[in-house]
């Protein structure tokens, strides 16, 4: 079988595979598409950490089930799925306080282990989760809508709350989404003119450029009246915007970190204490996430194919790469046809 893998920084290829060969408890998938990361293109620069070369990346996918056993999860094969790439040890200490999407020892598809740009793949069937009555480019972009719903949900938004979502990108977007489907009132904030238009397409029409600190605080004020922001995103993972978030924060609100970086933050952590803020970090996402989203794409509460920039045959894999490389800032979702 053929697969895509990643053999050093700025080189993909088509390789040959040996066929799958599934455990008792796994189950044969037919990929249909993947949806190529931000993490992926970390990868294909060389500048994500978690990754070794050679490796094949991707873990935003649907399927087709070819073949499974047993289950009482009603699976079937024919049945059209996506499934949580993210593995857990199930013995550390995170692991035993039900954090499994934290696991001391997390292997995610496509980073620490092999992951699903092939033509087949092997998954574990309690990873699987049924996608009846959603296509196969929603159910491939259902994995990192849950990243930004799990982030929401663990600000536990009510009706009532503001929110300003820093970031544009793929994952801040969806956020910004996520918020707007709790019935949250949503503010969005980028560097990039061309990324707030781009939100601005997606409904979101209030928005903060944040060009300067002063321009910043200023139009956070205007927005909130000059009591801040009940919920904040974090969806960079900078430090600057890390202080950014604690700045805009309301009295008692919750600031949640989903952007994954690498700097330290310098800062007055007394801000922390004198607002009596709720920092929250916020990591992958868990099986409730997957069952919650889902079900509101199932009941049309979110329209994800509109985040597709555009889709390539897997034998193209190398030009995706390369189109997501050059145009990161106006590209918010490639998708990898295997079908």
């Amino acid at each position: 079988m053929k697969a895509i893998q990643i053999s050093a920084p700025r080189l993909v290829e088509l390789i040959d595979r040996p066929p799958v060969d599934p455990k008792q408890s796994e189950a044969i998938l037919k990929l249909h598409y993947g949806g190529i990361c931000g993490s992926d293109l970390g990868s294909y620069r060389g500048t994500f950490a978690y990754f070794s070369y050679p490796r094949i990346p991707g873990h935003e996918f649907s399927a087709e089930i070819v073949e499974i056993g047993s289950n009482d999860k009603g699976l079937k094969p024919g049945m059209l799925v996506t499934a949580n790439p993210y593995f857990n040890c199930g013995r550390c200490y995170a692991c035993s306080k039900g954090l499994v999407n934290a696991c001391m020892d997390n292997q995610t598809m496509g980073s620490q282990r092999q992951g699903a740009f092939a033509e087949f793949i092997t998954m574990p069937i309690g990873r699987i989760h049924d996608g009846k009555g959603l296509d196969a480019k929603t159910l491939a972009l259902i994995e990192p809508f849950c990243i930004a719903s799990h982030g929401i949900q663990q600000a536990h938004p009510d009706a009532h709350d503001r929110v300003l979502v820093i970031g544009t990108g793929t994952i801040g977007l969806m956020a910004a989404m996520a918020a707007r489907m709790e019935g949250c009132e949503v503010v969005v904030s980028d560097i990039s003119p061309n990324k707030l238009a781009l939100a601005g397409q997606f409904g979101f029409d209030q928005g903060i450029l944040n060009d300067d600190k002063e321009h910043f605080a200023e139009q956070v004020n205007q927005y909130t009246q000059g009591a801040g922001f009940d919920i904040v995103i974090e969806a960079v993972g900078l430090p600057s915007t890390f202080l950014a978030a604690v700045d805009s924060a309301a009295h008692g609100g919750r600031v949640i970190q989903i952007g994954v970086g690498k700097e330290h933050a310098d800062f007055n952590f007394t801000l922390i204490q004198k607002k009596e803020l709720h920092v929250i970090g916020s990591r992958n996402a868990l099986d409730r996430d997957f069952a919650y989203v889902i079900s509101m794409a199932k009941q049309g509460k979110i329209n994800l194919k509109g985040l597709i920039s555009s889709v390539y045959p897997y034998e193209q894999a190398s030009e995706a790469f390369a189109e997501f490389d050059r145009n990161a800032g106006s590209i918010l979702k490639i998708l990898l046809s295997f079908s």
